[in-house]
C-alpha cells in the first residue's frame, strides 16, 4: 500500500525514481509524484493523479535533472485523490514522502497554527511539524527525530531539504523501508523490487530507526539519536522475476508458473522415498515439538484461507492436535486465550500485513512461540517471529495472490507432517501426502495445460453475470472461499463462498437464474452430499459450474473434470483452475487485473 523510492548518487534521480515507482505500481495507488534537487540545489516537484504514465507526461514538459530525489505512489487515506493531496509534500524547507497513517495529525495540526495547509493529508502535517523543528537551527536528522517522538501511528518516510544537499533522511515505524547500498549511490525503497538492478546489498530498517543517507552510504540511529551498527543483507531475486515474461499480465504469469515456484518451496524439504517432511526454520527443540498441543494460524484474506485449508490436513495428520484459524484484523482486538504449549503460525505473503503483525506482537507478549510463514525475505514479520520458514514463491507482483497461496498451504502441510512424526501421527498418511507433494508441481502444470482453454471458454460464458456463489465441503470449503475472493477481487462480481452444508441455512434464498454457482466437488466420502446441494441449486434455476476429480455422472450446466494422480491434495488443483477462471472473467470484463480498484498488495495500515 503506497510506495516510496529515494535516490542520491551520480545518476539522474528522475530516471531512477520513475523506474522504482513503476516497479511499485503493483502495491496499489491512485496518484504519484517526485521531488528532486538540481545541480544548483534548487528543489523541483512534480505530481499527478492516476498512473505513473501521467507523471511521466508532466515530466516530459519539464524534466528534472538533479542527482537526488524522493518519489511516492499514494493510496488515498486522508483526503481525496487530487494533485494537492499527492506526495511529495513541501512545507517550508522540508520535502517529504510518507507511507502509513499519523493518527494524531488533527491534534498536531492545531499546534501548528502558523502554517497554511494546502492539502487534506496527515503527511503535510508531519512535514510542517518537521519544518517547525528545523527552523530552530538543528539538523534535518534531529528535526525529524524530534517530530517523530510526537507522532502516534505508523510511518515510513523519506525527506530532504535544499539546505542539506546530498542528504536524504529516512525513518520507519510499522511501514517498511530498505536502504540499498550501491557504488557511490544509495537507493531507498519500501520494497526490495525497486532496488533490483542497482544493488544487492541493503539495510532493512527496523521500527524506531532513522537513517542519514548520502551517496557514500547510510548511518543509522534510534530516535534518541544513538548510533547503531546494522549489518547489511543480501537482496534475493533478479529483474527477470519482476517482468511479465511474455504473458499479458503478471497475474496470468504467476498462475501459470506455480509448478516452477512450488519446486522452490519443496526443494530439500521432502523425502518421498522415506515418507518424511522437514523444515529447517521452526527453531523448536524436539521436546517443544512433542509438547505442542494447540496451533493458532493467523492471517488475513488469502493467507487466512490458506491457513484454513492447512488446518484440515493438520487435524488429519495429528489427531491429538487442536487447531484454530483466526482472522488477524479481529483477533488482535479479542480477549483471546492461548493455552500452554501453543504455537502460532503467522501467515503473510508480504510479511508486512499490519493486522497480522499486530497479532504477532501481542502473541509474543504472552510468551507463545511464533513461526512465520512468509514469502518476502527480510520483511518485518520474518524478522520478529521466533522461527519459521520462507515459502520461496518468488516476487508476487499482481495484487491478487495466487502462487503464494499454494506455497503457504504446502509449507504448513510440511510443518504438520514434520510435527506429526514427533506426535506419533498417522505414518501411512504422512507417507501418502509426502508422495503427493513430490508430484504436485507436475500435476499443477498438467492441470493448467489440460484445462486452460476450457476455463477460458467458461469465463467468456459467465463474465456478464454479477452474482456468484462458491460452494465446497471438507477441504474444498476453503477453496470455495478463496475462489470467491479471487473472483470479487479482480472481476468485481459479487461472489460469496460457503460450506455446501450451509446452503439451506440462508444462501439458497439468493439462488435464481441471475446467479451462477461454482461447486468444488471432491471424489470422497462426502460426494453424495455435495451432489445433493448441486441438485437443490439447479432445481431453483441456478447456473451450476462444477470443478471435480470425480468420474461419476454429474448433472450440471458446465463441468471441468481433472484427471490426476493426486487425491488428498486435489483442492490445490481445483484452486488453480478457479484462479484461471477469475482471471479470464476479469479480462473479459475489461478490468485491470494486476491492479484492481481500491486494493493494495501490502496492507500496512488498518
Amino acid at each position: 500500500m503506497c510506495g516510496i523510492v529515494g535516490y542520491v548518487g551520480k545518476r539522474t534521480a528522475q530516471n531512477v525514481l520513475l523506474n522504482g515507482l513503476k516497479r511499485l505500481e503493483y502495491r496499489g495507488y491512485d496518484s504519484a509524484g517526485i521531488a528532486t534537487l538540481d545541480d544548483t540545489d534548487k528543489p523541483h516537484i512534480a505530481r499527478s493523479v492516476g498512473k505513473i504514465a501521467e507523471l511521466e507526461n508532466v515530466l516530459l514538459v519539464k524534466p528534472h535533472k538533479g542527482h537526488l530525489g524522493i518519489g511516492h505512489t499514494r493510496w488515498a487515506t486522508h483526503g481525496g485523490v487530487t494533485v494537492s493531496n499527492a506526495h511529495p509534500h513541501h512545507v517550508g524547507d522540508v520535502y517529504l514522502v510518507h507511507n502509513g497513517i499519523i493518527e494524531n495529525y488533527k491534534e498536531l495540526k492545531e499546534q501548528l497554527s502558523e502554517y497554511e495547509f494546502q492539502s487534506d493529508t496527515d503527511t503535510e502535517v508531519l512535514a510542517a511539524l518537521i519544518d517547525s523543528n528545523y527552523k530552530n537551527g538543528i539538523s534535518l536528522k534531529d528535526a525529524v527525530a524530534k517530530a517523530l517522538k510526537k507522532v502516534r501511528g505508523t510511518y515510513g518516510i523519506a525527506a530532504f531539504s535544499p539546505n542539506e544537499p546530498g542528504t536524504i533522511i529516512v525513518a520507519r515505524l510499522g511501514s517498511p523501508l530498505i536502504i540499498g547500498l550501491g557504488q557511490d549511490e544509495t537507493i531507498i525503497a519500501s520494497d526490495a523490487s525497486a532496488l533490483l538492478g542497482y544493488t544487492r546489498e541493503a539495510i532493512y530498517l527496523n521500527d524506531g530507526e532513522i537513517a542519514v543517507c548520502t551517496e557514500k552510504g547510510a548511518e543509522v540511529f534510534n530516535l534518541n539519536l544513538k548510533h547503531l551498527s546494522p549489518n547489511p543483507e543480501t537482496i534475493e531475486g533478479d529483474v527477470e522475476q519482476i517482468q511479465k515474461g511474455g504473458y499479458d499480465h503478471f497475474l496470468l504469469k504467476e498462475i501459470m508458473e506455480q509448478a516452477t515456484t512450488l519446486h522452490n518451496t519443496l526443494s530439500g524439504r521432502i523425502d518421498p522415498e522415506q515418507g518424511k517432511m522437514h523444515l529447517g526454520g521452526p527453531n523448536l527443540t524436539a521436546k517443544e515439538m512433542r509438547d505442542i498441543n494447540h496451533i493458532v494460524i493467523v492471517g488475513c484474506g488469502t493467507a487466512y484461507y490458506a491457513g484454513l485449508l492447512a488446518s484440515y490436513y493438520m487435524e488429519q495428520l495429528i489427531p491429538d492436535l487442536t487447531t484454530e484459524v483466526v482472522v488477524a484484523s479481529e483477533y488482535r482486538y479479542r480477549s483471546f486465550h492461548l493455552p500452554q504449549n501453543s504455537v502460532a503460525l503467522i501467515v503473510s505473503q508480504s510479511g508486512e500485513t499490519a493486522d497480522t503483525l499486530a497479532c504477532l506482537r501481542e502473541i509474543k507478549k504472552r510468551g507463545v512461540k511464533t513461526l512465520g510463514i512468509v514469502n518476502v525475505i527480510g520483511s518485518t514479520i520474518a524478522r520478529e517471529v521466533d522461527g519459521g520458514t520462507y515459502v520461496h514463491a518468488g516476487p508476487e507482483i499482481s495484487v491478487a495472490s495466487t502462487k503464494a497461496f499454494t506455497a503457504q498451504v504446502v509449507t504448513m502441510v510440511m510443518f504438520a507432517g514434520m510435527l506429526a512424526e514427533y506426535h506419533g501421527g498417522n505414518v501411512e498418511l504422512i507417507a501418502k501426502i509426502t508422495k503427493e507433494l513430490s508430484i504436485l508441481p507436475k500435476e499443477i502444470e498438467k492441470t493448467l495445460k489440460d484445462h486452460r482453454e476450457d476455463v477460458k471458454n467458461l469465463a467468456k460464458k459467465y463474465c456478464k453475470y454479477n452474482d456468484a456463489l462458491y460452494l465446497g465441503r471438507d477441504t474444498a470449503y476453503p477453496i470455495a472461499l478463496e475462489g470467491a475472493l479471487k473472483l470479487k477481487e479482480i472481476s468485481y462480481i459479487h461472489a460469496e463462498g460457503y460450506a455446501s452444508g450451509e446452503l439451506k441455512h440462508g444462501p439458497i434464498a439468493l439462488v435464481d437464474e441471475t446467479f451462477f454457482e461454482v461447486f468444488n466437488i471432491l471424489d470422497n466420502w462426502l460426494f453424495d452430499k455435495s451432489i445433493g446441494g448441486l441438485h437443490e441449486v439447479r432445481a431453483r434455476g441456478g447456473k451450476a459450474i462444477v470443478f471435480t476429480n470425480s468420474k461419476a455422472e454429474i448433472e450440471a450446466d458446465d463441468i471441468i473434470r481433472i484427471n490426476s494422480k493426486i487425491k488428498i491434495l486435489t483442492p490445490l488443483l481445483l484452486n488453480t483452475l478457479q484462479q484461471l477462471f477469475a482471471y479470464y472473467v476479469a479480462v473479459n470484463r475489461g478490468n485491470d487485473v494486476d491492479q484492481p480498484r481500491n486494493l493494495a498488495k501490502s496492507v500496512t495500515v488498518e
